[in-house]
């Protein structure tokens, strides 16, 4: 009985400290466009997150985790922290939002995107749709 406690104890204190879904999205938008001032820069990241979740039937936390999909959550070890970094941003509340809010379409559809200073493989294989400050979105 003592050992079923401690499990039922251990799992409590689990998904009191997991980050929920929104959390997860909110953080891949602060440490992918949080330093982006452009109009719809945070949202066209969520934009893709959720396209790829509709895609690929997974949950928006799952795409965000999904390994080399977004560069900042590539170190596995690292998650927690950059997760709490990501909550300390100061625009961490709005990215929360949006996370949160109904999608918007700043980006036609978008399911990819990367940063203008790279040039991936994939892009050449895609349709561009649009600029948006430093990123380039595609479908």
């Amino acid at each position: 009985m003592k050992s079923i406690l401690s499990i039922i104890l251990l799992c409590a204190i689990s998904c009191a400290n997991a980050a929920s879904d929104a959390e997860i999205v909110a953080a891949t938008i602060i440490l992918e466009a949080g330093g982006e001032y452009s109009p719809g820069a945070m949202e066209a990241v969520n934009e893709v997150i959720q396209n790829r979740a509709i895609k690929r039937r997974m949950t928006p936390a799952q795409v965000c985790y999904q390994r080399m999909q977004f560069s900042c959550w590539n170190n596995i070890d690292k998650r927690p922290a950059l997760l709490a970094k990501a909550q300390r941003h100061p625009r961490y509340a709005k990215a929360l939002d949006i996370a949160l809010s109904a999608p918007t379409n700043y980006t036609s559809g978008a399911d990819h995107y990367h940063a203008d200073y790279c040039r991936p493989y994939w892009a050449k294989h895609m349709t561009l749709t649009v600029t948006i400050g430093r990123h380039i979105f595609y479908k």
